[in-house]
């Protein structure tokens, strides 16, 4: 077998290796460009091998960063109830350029978000025992508890307090409703 020959045939076993791996990684979870290629060279396939084959993913339509970009922002702020800000800071770390992540993250609009703040608090103060009513110390720590909750999901302190504020006031007319 010739020299030249046998270097075609183990870029080929590489290309099938690094694209076998790919596949498995994709098939786990859809992921952005940047985050598939990093993957690629951290299981020790050469650039020469992962640019080309990533090209090859986008044009078959396996590899498509503003699809993940909107699968991330529509599952993560479901599910997650992240803000729209903490969305774009973890698309930003997984290399989703800038407009793709301005485009996916306008998908979330100001009531959407502001909802799905309030929807965490509430369904926190439900599983909490809340505070006696004139116990003020007690009732400002577990407001504060509550808006550094949103804070750490990104959600901006103006929102926060304003919707802890407006829970907090709703569970109090709800348990005077109710006797308690």
């Amino acid at each position: 077998m010739s020299q030249k020959h046998t270097e075609n045939s183990g870029a080929g076993h590489e290309r099938s290796r690094a694209y076998d791996a790919s596949l498995r990684l994709l098939a786990a979870r859809a992921r952005s460009r940047a985050e598939l290629a990093e993957r690629l060279h951290r299981k020790g396939h050469a650039d020469t091998v992962v640019t080309p084959l990533l090209d090859d993913l986008e044009r078959a339509g396996l590899l498509d960063d503003a699809d993940f970009a909107e699968q991330w922002v529509y599952f993560r702020h479901r599910d997650g109830a992240r803000s729209r800000r903490a969305l774009g800071v973890e698309l930003r770390r997984k290399g989703v350029d800038d407009a793709v992540i301005e485009q996916a993250v306008a998908q979330i609009s100001d009531d959407d978000e502001r909802g799905r703040a309030a929807a965490l608090v509430r369904r926190t103060l439900s599983r909490r025992r809340a505070p006696v009513a004139d116990d003020a110390d007690a009732a400002r720590r577990e407001q504060r508890r509550l808006v550094g909750m949103l804070a750490r999901k990104g959600y901006g302190s103006e929102l926060a307090y304003g919707v802890v504020m407006d829970e907090w006031r709703a569970a109090a007319e709800e348990r005077a409703a109710d006797g308690g």
